[in-house]
């Protein structure tokens, strides 16, 4: 520091000059160029992309893992659907699918419906010895109890009993079982008076025997 006169002077040295040049720490040259820096990003960046970080090879074979588990178990839930709706109660009953028999169960039934419940005073022998071919079971063993005040009021009122099946519909078929709704009409004819009819409503259980479907439950709907 130097007095000159009334003015005093401050010397802040040669580090901290106004002369040419900012010094190294903050000049433009080689201490504070790009070159240098670019360099070393360019090769932290081939650095990474040759050699990625393990859990980024790792990632996408987890992932392709993930999904084959997630294609078998939605494969398998779809096979098990598939296969209970093939096995469905409606899918395994033949009524809807097999005309042909359908069409010779109901065949059947009505025949023997016609048969076992028709009947004249002079002809009760024939009705029993029907009921014995077309029923069984059940059917027959409450016909058989049944029967003989059919024909005691046959005889005694000379009554005429005339049974028609106006529609038979098979609700179930499966295997050798079969279950109708059946639809009668009955005309009653007594000596000396008009004959009278009325609807009859049943439900039908039949069996396949010999060849032959065979009544073994009659219920009254």
């Amino acid at each position: 520091m130097k007095h000159t006169g009334g003015t005093t002077t401050v010397s802040t040295g040669p580090g901290t000059g106004t002369g040419p040049g900012t010094g190294p720490g903050t000049g433009t040259g080689p201490g504070t160029g790009s070159g240098p820096v670019q360099e070393a990003d360019t090769e932290t960046v081939a650095e990474a992309t040759e050699d990625p970080a393990p859990g980024r090879v790792r990632w996408p074979r987890t992932v392709a893992a993930v999904l084959a588990v997630a294609l078998l178990v939605t494969g398998g839930a779809l096979f098990v659907e598939g296969r209970q709706l093939r096995d469905t109660p409606a899918t395994s009953n033949r009524a809807l699918t097999d005309s042909e028999a359908t069409t010779r169960v109901a065949g059947d039934v009505s025949n023997a419906l016609g048969k076992v419940f028709s009947y004249s005073p002079q002809a009760t022998a024939v009705t029993k010895e029907s009921a014995k071919q077309l029923l069984a079971g059940k059917a027959l063993q409450q016909y058989a109890a049944l029967f003989g005040q059919v024909e005691k009021q046959a005889a005694d009122q000379k009554l005429t009993l005339t049974t028609h099946v106006v529609r038979a519909g098979v609700t179930r078929l499966s295997g050798d079982n079969a279950h109708l709704l059946v639809f009668l009409d009955q005309v009653y004819e007594r000596e000396g008076k008009a004959a009278t009819t009325a609807a009859a409503q049943l439900s039908v259980t039949a069996r396949l025997r010999d060849g032959r479907w065979r009544i073994v439950d009659i219920t009254s709907r």
